[in-house]
């Protein structure tokens, strides 16, 4: 069996692309995001860091419920994670691959789960997660609102 070529994320993410993670799915409520471990990946005890398994699971369940939209010019509603629940099984080494899956949407939300195997398919980490849908990200430059300080604080 010959390996394709990765797709093309839908959208330009420059930690993704620094991270070095590809895309191998990418339709009907399912993701899979791969990456081949480097230095730069790796905690003290020479495994993945959690953030970066973090990240291909954030990653591949976002994509997992864009999916549904892979159809759409821009690919529809772009996402936003609300909410991560992670567990870490077991150390990660070399290639790893996350596979997301959209359980549940409604107009609004996803929910969706994704876990990241070895290349021998143990389970490493698994997560669940929720995401907003969104049309349009707020435009460069905009002003937050200081949250108001409130008497006693330390602040």
């Amino acid at each position: 069996m010959t390996a394709r070529a990765p797709l093309k994320f839908p959208l330009h993410i420059p930690f993704v692309e620094q991270l070095g993670l590809e895309l191998h799915r990418f339709a009907d409520g399912h993701a899979e995001v791969r990456v081949d471990l480097e230095a730069a990946h790796l905690n003290s005890w020479q495994v993945a860091h959690g953030g970066v398994l973090m990240t291909l699971l954030d990653v591949a369940m976002a994509h997992a419920a864009r999916s549904i939209h892979a159809h759409e010019p821009g690919h529809g509603p772009g996402v936003v994670t609300v909410e991560m629940k992670t567990s870490f099984l077991r150390p990660a080494e070399g290639r790893l691959v996350a596979e997301g899956r959209l359980l549940h949407r409604s107009t609004t939300m996803a929910f969706c789960e994704g876990s990241v195997f070895d290349a021998d398919r143990h389970l490493c980490a698994h997560a669940t997660g929720t995401f907003k849908y969104l049309r349009k990200l707020p435009a460069k430059g905009r002003h937050l609102k200081a949250l108001p300080h409130s008497p006693g604080s330390d602040a």
